[in-house]
């Protein structure tokens, strides 16, 4: 029976798992290596080694209502789009709430998780820590939850790249980029355009001279603010939009995504439209900068020479001072034994994105290792949530070939859906994934009850936006004040005295997207 719980990270993964344990009755004791919580929201002027990095202005791209934990909504007086400092105190308040912080072992890294000579009938793990004063200390713990991320090892694949090491300029990871300080009056090149890339381009076209970004495959880039000035995501990250997406063929919804992202601004007008179907990237200060010249899309580099950079279209941009590789992040588990994870395609292979399929005990998950057009948070919460009640026995395992068929199956739907790379094999879709370890853990929100017991409550849950409170109607976990954090969430975003008139303009949007999707 597991009753000791060995957490590594108390990033906002870590955090929300401690509570898990702590809901379950389990003992968690969570390892952090730095010396406070928050981990890639924690910023630092200077990066560490094995640590995720931020820079200065980070502002999040997903609006607070939808990045919140489901029992604990984001103060109403914080911005739709929180600054990282923002982000950091949330996490401070939920912890203090919660009464998590005595849980944690702060300036304590975890150097090795080993089977102990009797897992086969134990489950147990041993675990090696190392405090800042370099001393090691041996522990057993019943299960262990990894909670350490994927933004910690970045990806600098120079070899890609003929000639840099003649250089004559700096070059750098996006992971060691803090601010603009160092662009002033620069020619700069960003390789890459995810959000990071975008970011960055954007706030050092401000100083620089002149900024170019280099791409492969261009990009689809969607901004956050949508119609009424409403948070794009509260208004198209719905479960009636969800429904609409399962029964429309993908081709159909590709074509509707690209039509709405092309009427906000061409984007083979500007240079930015991508090879791959509909799977954008963030940002609203883009698409000027490229009109009003100060960013330059182009495509991959073919070499660079000296000051010199050599794309593969032919075209040369000469004296360049930087270069930013925003190419991504490679991922491990340093502390894990190589047999440990079942490797499928380019990613580490485990059940609903949890559970290496091949251990003998479930006694080892990971938790906030995935991507989505959503945010981690909530996501991560659902994951724990579930592994605790694997972890008490509440819920059980299929066989391991029914998890290894699972695993590879979904590689097969990653790749197919997704632009896949060995930096990014982790996609899944926010609300299908939600509701289906939703079902595991037995809260996802049923529309035919709620329609007949609680109508008012069903049109926000089927209209309003797949907020995290809806997994808090029922079920293990229930928490009383969901319904009401449901129907106020729209007081949150804009704190309008008149809910009433926001939510019409809500449901207007809803009402037009919808024409537009059935009959155009």
């Amino acid at each position: 029976m597991v009753q000791r719980v060995a957490l590594i990270g108390a990033g906002p993964s870590g955090l929300t798992s401690v509570k898990a344990c702590l809901d379950e009755g389990l003992e968690p004791t969570c390892f952090e290596s730095s010396d406070d919580i928050g981990g890639l929201w924690k910023f630092r002027e200077v990066s560490e080694p094995n640590r995720a990095s931020i820079y200065r202005s980070l502002t999040i791209n997903i609006s607070k209502e939808m990045m919140c934990y489901s029992d604990f909504p984001i103060p109403a007086d914080y911005p739709n789009y929180m600054h990282h400092s923002k982000i950091q105190n949330y996490f401070r308040m939920y912890a203090e709430h919660f009464k998590l912080l005595q849980y944690v072992r702060f300036q304590t890294a975890v150097k090795h998780v080993r089977k102990r000579p009797d897992f086969t009938r134990s489950g147990q793990w041993e675990l090696v820590t190392e405090n800042k004063d370099g001393q090691e200390e041996r522990h057993v713990f019943d299960a262990v939850i990894c909670c350490s991320g994927h933004y910690t090892y970045p990806n600098l694949p120079l070899k890609d790249f003929p000639g840099i090491d003649t250089f004559e300029g700096k070059y750098f990871h996006s992971w060691d980029y803090k601010g603009h300080e160092n662009m002033y009056g620069k020619r700069v090149v960003v390789v890459g355009i995810g959000n990071s890339g975008g970011d960055i381009a954007v706030e050092s076209s401000r100083v620089a001279e002149q900024v170019y970004m280099s791409t492969r495959r261009g990009a689809w880039v969607m901004r956050q603010v949508s119609d009424n000035g409403l948070p794009l995501d509260m208004i198209y990250n719905t479960r009636f939009v969800h429904i609409l997406f399962q029964l429309l063929p993908m081709r159909v919804l590709n074509w509707i995504g690209e039509g709405k992202l092309n009427a906000m601004y061409d984007h083979t007008m500007y240079a930015l439209k991508p090879k791959h179907r509909y799977l954008p990237v963030i940002n609203d200060d883009l698409p000027l900068k490229i009109l009003s010249g100060s960013i330059i899309i182009k495509p991959n580099i073919k070499e660079i020479f000296g000051s010199n950079v050599i794309f593969t279209d032919g075209s040369v941009v000469e004296k360049v001072d930087v270069i930013v590789f925003a190419t991504g992040y490679n991922y491990d588990f340093p502390y894990l034994p190589k047999d440990v994870m079942y490797r499928t395609g380019h990613r580490v292979g485990l059940y609903k994105h949890v559970f290496p399929p091949t251990t003998e005990h479930p006694t080892l998950a990971v938790v906030g290792f995935i991507h989505s057009l959503g945010a981690i948070m909530p996501q991560a919460e659902m994951q724990a949530r579930w592994v605790t009640r694997v972890f008490k026995g509440l819920k059980k395992l299929p066989s391991t070939q029914a998890m290894v068929t699972s695993v590879e199956k979904d590689t097969k739907d990653i790749e197919k859906n997704f632009i896949v790379s060995k930096q990014s094999p982790l996609q899944v879709d926010f609300v299908s994934y939600m509701d289906d370890l939703a079902g595991e853990i037995g809260v996802r929100p049923s529309l035919p009850w709620l329609f007949f017991t609680d109508y008012p409550l069903f049109k926000k849950v089927l209209w309003g936006p797949v907020t995290a409170y809806q997994y808090r109607i029922m079920g293990p976990g229930k928490w009383d004040g969901a319904r009401r954090a449901i129907f106020t969430q729209f007081d949150r975003i804009l704190q309008y005295r008149n809910s009433k008139k926001l939510f019409n303009c809500v449901m207007l949007c809803l009402l037009t997207e919808a024409i537009c999707l059935l009959f155009f």
